[in-house]
């Protein structure tokens, strides 16, 4: 197996007005930080460390779990109103005046409400594997897409299923990315609590609820930079969603992946890495 630096990053706390925020820093400081905001039941351990430590090779990149989730103390939150608020304590506890924003499924709804709610701490946004809200004619999870999130274990079949098309390049790319992160699950952190879990969804509900005159209103006041990306196969969140989101947005780049899906950030991560790094640099 393969040495990453991300699987040596110490874990690091910092007191913010809600929670102690657990996190991790790595790649050279200097310039506008990269923060990365995380998916359903996903906690620190669960980033990939081949793509963090390419994402950490010219930059700053930080990870962290949000109030009441994984190692980060505090009450669960049921809004991505205030997962943003979160995300916006955690940043200013560490100081940090401005920030760069990668959100990863429900992270890129998160990082999105960051940008409308406080606009002068972020810079550009990467929105990954993710949307803004429910777009017009966009199709229903499919019933084992609901049915894997609602299971507090789920296996590897099921998250091969929800992150990775159903070819073989796919779903081995898909396993390469399960053996990676398994040397930090496998230490024992803590997951994200039924309670923690119960509440995300509540949040996405909440989110998907919001009427679509609403959300193109709130992506047309984002005037930041903004990085769409998506694999073509997501069962989770369309392309579409990414495409939608795309029109109403002043200055804003939409990445495709083929033979990916919701965890094509893994599947490409040479790509992808290169793809983000070059977009924050422009």
């Amino acid at each position: 197996m393969s040495t990453y630096l991300a699987d040596e990053a110490e874990d690091l706390v910092v007191e913010g007005r809600s929670a102690r925020f657990t996190y991790r820093r790595l790649g050279p400081r200097g310039g506008v930080p990269l923060v990365l905001l995380n998916r359903f039941r996903g906690t620190i351990d669960w980033w990939d460390p081949e793509f963090v430590d390419r994402l950490a090779a010219g930059h700053d990149v930080i990870m962290f779990d949000n109030v009441g989730i994984g190692y980060t103390t505090g009450e669960p939150q049921d809004s991505v109103e205030e997962f943003a608020d979160g995300a916006v304590d955690f940043v200013e506890a560490l100081g940090l005046s401005q920030v760069d924003l990668l959100g990863w499924s429900l992270g890129g709804v998160v990082a999105q409400h960051v940008a409308l709610r406080r606009p002068e701490l972020v810079r550009r946004l990467v929105v990954a594997g993710s949307g803004s809200g429910m777009t017009p004619d966009m199709p229903e999870m499919a019933s084992r897409v609901l049915e894997i999130m609602a299971k507090p274990d789920a296996d590897e079949d099921d998250l091969l299923y929800l992150f990775y098309p159903e070819t073989d390049a796919a779903r081995a790319a898909g396993a390469e990315h399960l053996a990676k992160v398994s040397k930090r699950l496998a230490a024992g952190g803590p997951a994200v609590s039924e309670t923690a879990a119960n509440r995300q969804l509540e949040a996405i509900g909440k989110a998907w609820s919001v009427p679509w005159e609403q959300v193109r209103a709130n992506l047309e006041t984002i005037e930041q930079p903004v990085l769409y990306a998506n694999g073509m196969h997501d069962v989770m969140v369309p392309a579409q969603a990414s495409y939608l989101a795309v029109e109403q947005l002043d200055s804003a780049v939409l990445v495709l992946y083929s033979d990916a899906g919701h965890a094509f950030l893994f599947q490409r991560a040479e790509a992808f890495a290169r793809q983000v790094t070059d977009f924050l640099a422009d």
